[in-house]
């Protein structure tokens, strides 16, 4: 062996016991790594559509849904997918599936399919939502406010 060769090998063996060794001096800080979701699947268990082309655009949005108060009916023209940060959701499509959200749960969304969250609990719901969606282009279209379906009967 040469003597670049042996420097070469004498490195990385350094490495290689250095990593080790702190891995080892340091076991409750080792990188972990938990799959929160992965599915080729919305939560209704449909397929999700293939990618829109174009430019693509990551969106993230940090959406609060105050104690009792739900989103509007909306769609989505995009995969996305989030996590439940705090509180309690129910997610529910306007054919009458529903899923049930609790903090720490993740949720691969519906698209292009009428649905709404809804928040029954006692504190606000908070979710992170990851958006793969194409520059220039909405990743939300709202249908309803509820606003009509919310309001007393009229007396006649």
């Amino acid at each position: 062996m040469n003597r670049f060769t042996k420097t070469v090998l004498f490195s990385l063996g350094l490495v290689v016991v250095v990593g080790l060794g702190v891995a080892w001096a340091h076991e409750d800080g080792v990188l972990k790594v938990t799959v929160v979701a992965k599915s080729t699947k919305s939560w209704d268990g449909e397929p999700l559509p293939a990618y829109p082309s174009g430019q693509p655009e990551i969106t993230i949005l940090r959406i609060i849904i105050p104690a009792g108060e739900k989103t509007p009916l909306h769609t989505h023209g995009v995969i996305n997918a989030g996590v439940l940060l705090r509180g309690e959701l129910v997610v529910h499509k306007e054919e009458g599936k529903s899923l049930t959200l609790k903090a720490g749960d993740s949720l691969i969304e519906l698209v292009n399919k009428p649905h709404w969250g809804q928040n029954d609990g006692k504190v606000d719901a908070e979710i992170l939502v990851f958006y793969a969606g194409v520059e220039g282009k909405g990743i939300t279209n709202i249908l309803d406010d509820h606003a009509e379906h919310d309001k007393p009967a009229k007396k006649e």
